[in-house]
């Protein structure tokens, strides 16, 4: 005895050799684009501030944050992480306020990669 006989019956509007189920396109997502935040240099602002900068906001050890300072110090400016448009903006804004309640010029922004 078969309790749902309109379960096991053949369809009868259904093309021949095709199947029941659908099938939905998913449109392929994108990565959002990344930022990077960079240390620009200038004459007044101390290289142990930036190695703090460095250390505090970027989680760098005392010696690649040392090396990053140099770089900036040498070159006028230096890449010191690429993140979200999100976390930049936050590195950015933390950097600068803490340079100008410490009343240094230090410059800190970020461009899209």
């Amino acid at each position: 005895m078969t309790l749902f006989p309109t379960m096991m019956a053949d369809r009868k509007d259904a093309p021949e050799g095709e199947s029941g189920v659908a099938t939905k396109t998913r449109p392929k997502t994108q990565r959002p684009p990344l930022y990077k935040v960079m240390l620009l240099n200038d004459d007044y602002t101390p290289m142990e501030f930036v190695v703090h900068i460095l250390e505090r906001f970027f989680g760098m050890n005392h010696a690649q944050a040392f090396e990053i300072m140099l770089t900036v110090h040498k070159k006028g400016l230096a890449v010191v992480g690429v993140y979200s448009f999100e976390v930049a903006e936050t590195k950015v804004a933390q950097v600068m306020d803490f340079a100008r309640r410490h009343q240094h010029p230090l410059q800190c922004t970020m461009e899209r990669e």
